[in-house]
């Protein structure tokens, strides 16, 4: 048995739909098409032989990337496929002077990524619950399209790296929200959410750590907006008054992952929740 990895293309969609589906991702043939988009070099299929028995994403933000994705068909695992895939993603990221790279992990998996040169950063959970409404908050109101450009730029103080090519398709679909928290005219905080399969993912939400209350403000009124719909959150595990929150409004925990990174971890000047588990 021979592993190599080539460039995932279109004609790939439905076999990484196909081996995602089991372990219940809910990942659609658009959800790969948009990380190609992001990143057209940066996705890769894993071969035995001409057989496809894995995949692989990744996305570069100037001199940070993220990765996500990896899966190998069970009876293929534990042979050095996985392992091949991340130092794959590795090599073409550094060529692309990407100097960190992040992902999130599952709890069972870390020892594999620390094994690859990942080190622990912190502990996220997965939320899921349905939204639901509360009282308008006065500090909280739809951003306008002309904020766009101050959210990016904001999210990018708070993730550091500039993730405007992801943000900007988001952002400028009608379905989804983007919410905004203003001092002195200002933006102190943002959340966005993406609706489709009438479903919702809110995040990023991101606020600088010493305005803590904003955070509420920010997801009790993006959840208002959310009614109804099933939603995931992606939370870190020591923002206890953000978890508390869901929590008592009847969301449950699903699973945990710990962010590691490959390179300097992330600035800790604000307080943030993830995008989403493959972009970061």
């Amino acid at each position: 048995m021979v592993f190599h990895v080539r460039t995932m293309s279109r004609a790939d969609f439905d076999f990484a739909v196909r081996i995602t589906g089991p372990v219940g991702w809910g990942l659609g043939e658009q959800d790969f098409e948009f990380m190609m988009e992001l990143e057209p070099a940066g996705c890769f299929v894993l071969l035995d032989d001409s057989d496809k028995v894995g995949i692989a994403t990744t996305v570069s933000y100037s001199k940070l990337g993220w990765f996500g994705n990896l899966i190998v068909e069970k009876s293929k695992r534990n042979r050095g496929g996985g392992t091949l895939l991340v130092k794959h993603a590795l090599k073409y990221l550094t060529e692309k002077n990407v100097q960190t790279l992040g992902l999130y992990a599952y709890i069972e998996k870390i020892p594999f990524y620390k094994r690859l040169g990942f080190e622990c950063d912190s502990e996220f959970i997965v939320l899921k619950g349905k939204a639901f409404s509360s009282p308008a908050r006065p500090n909280v109101r739809k951003a306008e399209k002309q904020e766009l450009t101050e959210v990016i730029a904001f999210d990018q103080s708070c993730f550091g790296a500039c993730r405007r090519k992801m943000l900007e398709p988001i952002l400028m679909d009608s379905d989804n929200l983007c919410f905004v928290s203003t001092e002195e005219g200002q933006i102190s905080g943002f959340a966005i959410a993406k609706v489709y399969r009438g479903e919702a993912e809110l995040g990023p939400l991101a606020f600088k750590r010493e305005k803590a209350k904003t955070a509420v403000d920010l997801l009790k009124t993006t959840l208002s907006a959310l009614k109804g719909l099933e939603t995931s959150v992606f939370v870190p595990k020591k923002e206890k008054r953000i978890v508390s929150t869901l929590l008592e409004s009847g969301f449950h925990k699903s699973f945990r992952v710990e962010r590691m990174f490959h390179g300097s971890s992330a600035t800790e000047e604000c307080v943030y929740m993830a995008e989403s588990l493959e972009r970061g």
